[in-house]
């Protein structure tokens, strides 16, 4: 598995996570919903992700 491939599989996986919490638990997991959301479009402009460099440390290239 690529190191970008794994960062997608760990977003849509918190994605999943944050809407099944929504729906089972309370609405205010929207929240979580949106923090990825906006760590997405961060990463996209600033090329800073932290699950990345996680990743790296595991040894994923």
């Amino acid at each position: 598995m690529t190191l970008n491939n794994a960062v997608r599989a760990l977003a849509g996986t918190m994605v999943l996570i944050s809407a099944a919490l929504v729906y089972f638990v309370s609405p205010w997991f929207l929240l979580f919903t949106v923090f990825i959301g906006l760590n997405l479009i961060q990463s996209a402009f600033t090329g800073f992700c932290p699950p990345e460099f996680l990743f790296r440390k595991f040894g994923l290239k």
